[in-house]
């Protein structure tokens, strides 16, 4: 056998290596797409099932992406919450009802509110805000400020045509409450009040019936100056069929101060609207947004105000009547965070009530 060039024997050749079965790699678990719930709504199922069949709570629209964790899984943008978050916010077991705020800007159409109806359960119900169009006395410009009076304030043809019948046709039984939000009023018409009831009264009537389309449909009227509030303002609704919306806002009088308009109207429905903390002023929405955004905490709690709607909602849920309770992200800074707070306040409260009078609303007012 030859040497090599180094003076050793050449080395043996190398011998096979054992056959090797390769594993196929694992496929990547394929990535979530879209909007999808937030992980937690199990734990939150037995404080639903302690709350009133009848009370319907929910925020102001759902489109806020600081939401995630409460409402919704992950990040998403206002664009992606606007076409698919709806579905999702109706899965929370807390949430029975929303507000649609949009309507305030501009009247939508059948199909539009068809296509919200189309994503949420049989039981869900909306609460819908009248266009400006028919609820400002005034025009506005851009920055908000009245610029000449409106013609169509209160005008009874365009509420039903631009507003009820569309909503009613949409929506059909998952519509709970037409609100008519009435802006503030310059000083000139405050000081004709016998008028403006006179035609509010006649808008009203021209309403269509809600009932044979929404059997749990009310309209209800929401102000924004304290001088509405009059037996003539409830014996007008009355007469309509219309309730009041309690409206908890700075430039109304506390709640307790309200329900005397309730009382006038019992027995009726609770239509509520939770809209800004009392620490902000009348005035005070850009503030709430600049210091709550993006709306994934409570920033100024009010506990007072939880409980004595608590009770108002336990007393009248008690007593057979519907509730439809919408907050705003600006009343303590995250409208979920409100809502799940007010529920625990409402399961604490509906034992008593329901043993007891029936709760403040019911009672003969002073």
């Amino acid at each position: 056998m030859q040497d090599d060039l180094f003076g050793g024997p050449p080395a043996p050749p190398p011998s096979p290596s054992p056959t090797r079965t390769l594993k196929p790699e694992a496929a990547p678990a394929p990535r979530r797409t879209g909007v999808h719930p937030a992980p937690g709504h199990d734990a939150l199922r037995a404080l639903a099932a302690a709350l009133p069949q009848r009370l319907r709570l929910g925020t102001s629209s759902w489109t806020y992406p600081g939401w995630k964790g409460l409402v919704w899984e992950g990040e998403h943008s206002e664009s992606m919450l606007s076409k698919q978050g709806l579905a999702v916010y109706a899965q929370h077991p807390l949430l029975r009802t929303v507000s649609i705020d949009r309507s305030f800007y501009r009247p939508l159409t059948v199909s539009q509110y068809e296509r919200y109806a189309s994503q949420v359960p049989d039981d869900f119900r909306f609460v819908v805000k009248a266009p400006s169009l028919v609820t400002d006395a005034l025009v506005r410009a851009e920055d908000g400020r009245g610029r000449e009076p409106n013609p169509a304030f209160l005008n009874p043809e365009l509420a039903r045509s631009e507003f009820v019948e569309p909503a009613l046709q949409g929506l059909a039984h998952k519509l709970g409450a037409l609100v008519f939000q009435l802006s503030p009023l310059p000083l000139s018409q405050l000081d004709r009040m016998p008028q403006l009831l006179e035609r509010l009264r006649a808008m009203l009537l021209a309403q269509p019936a809600l009932a044979p389309l929404a059997p749990d449909g009310v309209i209800a009227v929401e102000v924004r100056d304290p001088e509405w509030l009059t037996p003539a303002f409830a014996a007008v609704l009355r007469e309509a069929g219309a309730t009041y919306c309690l409206g908890l806002h700075p430039k109304m009088p506390p709640l307790k101060d309200q329900l005397p308009v309730l009382r006038a109207l019992w027995p009726g429905p609770l239509v509520c609207r939770w809209n800004l903390h009392p620490i902000h002023g009348p005035y005070g929405y850009e503030e709430a947004q600049k210091l709550y955004e993006p709306y994934d905490r409570l920033h100024h709690p009010d506990e007072e105000t939880r409980n004595e709607l608590a009770a108002v909602i336990a007393g009248m849920t008690g007593r057979g009547q519907n509730a439809f309770v919408s907050i705003s992200n600006h009343a303590e800074g995250s409208a979920p965070h409100t809502v799940l707070w007010l529920a625990r306040a409402v399961a604490a409260a509906t034992g008593s009530a329901s043993a007891g009078t029936g709760g403040a609303v019911a009672e003969t007012p002073a």
